[in-house]
């Protein structure tokens, strides 16, 4: 994670949240100050401590009731239709099998990564993917496989306190942008961006963020860091989140 204040970028900006679009810390060396890496490394965790500790909660609350039920409040109030818009797809019927994502490619923004199972760790969050590895992104393996019904969820870091991650271009995301997930079974799911939202701590609702929008569809959430460097708490101050649903499969 980096050191420095960032505002999150208004719609179609490429500059991403709490990252310097002119300045890599450590870059031009190849290595960081300690300070930097230190204060990287504690954000890292304080960033995630957040963002997966609601998916454990939602995760929870899903399994005492029996179900996550339907989002609802402002992100899902993101992803209607706004006059003028092209219509987007309609939704592909979910899938058979739960075979796990192995890659996710996201053409228009240049993303391919390899996809890793994260599971619950001890503290009761999911455990984010790899600091060492920000190529890499990580599914909630205790939820959908993507494809699915339900919300499949995919998490990865934005940058480091070195360089940018997988998902350092997720907030610029557009609606309509298609995002292709191939799973271990040779499938290959195809999801359609509806939303883009930056959720800040204040308003983090697990249920909102993590829960389907939709009953009955094969839904993809993508979540990385956004908002502003806090300096005080020393932590981001909200998250990006993007939701996709199935539009189309085919074999890899």
């Amino acid at each position: 994670m980096p050191t420095h204040d960032r505002t999150a970028p208004p719609p179609g900006d490429t500059a991403q949240p709490g990252q310097d679009s002119t300045a890599q810390p450590g870059k031009a060396s190849g290595k960081a100050p300690p300070e930097r890496a230190d204060r990287g490394r504690f954000l890292t965790g304080t960033v995630w401590a957040v963002l997966l500790l609601g998916l454990w909660l939602w995760g929870r609350d899903l399994t005492e009731s029996g179900s996550g039920g339907a989002a609802f409040g402002d992100v899902s109030a993101a992803g209607r239709q706004l006059a003028g818009e092209r219509p987007l797809p309609a939704a592909h019927d979910p899938v058979d099998g739960t075979a796990r994502p192995v890659r996710i490619d996201i053409g228009a923004l240049g993303v391919h990564a390899r996809v890793i199972p994260r599971a619950l760790e001890r503290n009761g969050a999911v455990a984010p993917p790899p600091y060492a590895a920000p190529g890499v992104v990580g599914w909630y393996g205790g939820g959908p496989t993507p494809g699915a019904r339900g919300a499949a969820i995919v998490v990865g870091h934005v940058d480091t306190d070195r360089s940018r991650a997988v998902f350092y271009p997720l907030s610029s995301v557009k609606r309509g942008t298609k995002v292709e997930v191939t799973r271990a079974d040779g499938l290959v799911t195809e999801f359609t961006v509806e939303s883009t939202d930056v959720v800040t701590r204040g308003r983090f609702d697990a249920a909102e963020v993590y829960g389907p929008r939709e009953d009955d569809r094969a839904e993809l959430r993508l979540l990385t860091c956004g908002g502003t460097f806090d300096r005080e708490r020393r932590a981001y101050t909200s998250n990006v989140v993007v939701s996709a649903y199935l539009t189309g499969t085919r074999r890899a």
